[in-house]
């Protein structure tokens, strides 16, 4: 299967790396870095194994794009309002994207932009950085979640198999259990380092804050439950904490979008998952509040 990366920063730059250095025909789109990469290659730091990737296929307009078999979005979300420019030249109805994001509601949306693309959720366990032009830092993890959304079967199990035999740890899950249990992690985490301006270790190793990030989880799995997810319990709240505990000191993504005053995803990651839980009956009081808390943040500096 031939590849496009639609935002080749830490998550697409990891990902298609790994997919290029496995002989996969890979295109990746750039912006401030596409001559950068066009004439340096992409290097890959890995706690896995770091490599170095020449002859890159680099593009920086996706009119000029071949078709490929899957596209894999690796934009923050606060920029899904150019997805129907990007995509338009490059997708038909067998072309499979991969929404490689953060939140609740995004496949859905996209969906109504193309009503016969076939959509993956792609939810991302892994702690990687861009950190200079075309240089990627993956610290930890790299397991790949894909729920299948809109997709036929034949060409889901085809995309599932090309990721895992390029020595990506990925594996197929229900596409709401997907989606859910991922919030579980972003949804405390992304928040609460920008509210309390601090790094994952630090909520976690103080006591109050680390009660606080389990109930913020509980009411994640509550909203899932009351919209009749399943495989999503306290049994996983658990075992994110865990993660946590064993992770590097981390800034998650909407921290470093804060950090540099950049757009947060707050309308995928809260607004949507807290108006879902909602219809269903099910109230997120303290996700609510960290929600108004992030939109006050965001006012003062955009």
């Amino acid at each position: 299967m031939t590849y496009t990366i639609i935002g080749t920063g830490a998550i697409g730059g990891y990902y298609g790396g790994c997919l290029m250095r496995a002989g996969r025909n890979v295109r990746f789109l750039l912006h401030t870095d596409y001559k950068y990469v066009k004439e340096n290659g992409l290097q890959i730091d890995s706690c896995n194994g770091s490599f170095h990737l020449n002859n890159v296929e680099a593009y920086d307009d996706t009119r000029n794009m071949p078709m490929s078999d899957v596209v894999l979005v690796c934009l923050k979300s606060t920029n899904n309002h150019l997805l129907k420019q990007l995509l338009a030249p490059i997708v038909n109805d067998q072309t499979i994207v991969v929404l490689i994001q953060n939140g609740i509601g995004l496949e859905e949306d996209l969906q109504a932009l193309f009503p016969t693309l076939p959509i993956v959720a792609g939810l991302a366990f892994i702690c990687s950085g861009k950190i200079g032009p075309g240089h990627v830092s993956h610290q930890c993890y790299g397991q790949i979640n894909l729920g299948n959304y809109s997709c036929k079967e034949e060409l889901f199990r085809s995309l599932l198999t090309d990721m895992q035999a390029a020595g990506i740890t990925a594996a197929d899950v229900p596409y709401a259990e997907a989606r859910w249990k991922k919030a579980v992690w972003n949804m405390p985490f992304n928040g609460m380092t920008v509210a309390l301006n601090t790094s994952t270790d630090r909520l976690l190793k103080n006591p109050a804050t680390r009660k606080l990030i389990y109930e913020q989880m509980m009411e994640v799995i509550g909203a899932a439950q009351a919209l009749g997810v399943k495989g999503v319990d306290a049994s996983f709240a658990d075992k994110m904490m865990t993660m946590t505990d064993e992770m590097v000191p981390y800034s998650p993504s909407m921290k470093l979008d804060y950090d540099f005053k950049r757009p947060m995803e707050i309308h995928y990651l809260y607004t949507k998952a807290i108006a879902e839980a909602a219809r269903a009956g099910f109230s997120m009081p303290k996700l609510s509040m960290l929600e108004a808390e992030l939109r006050f943040i965001q006012a003062s500096y955009l």
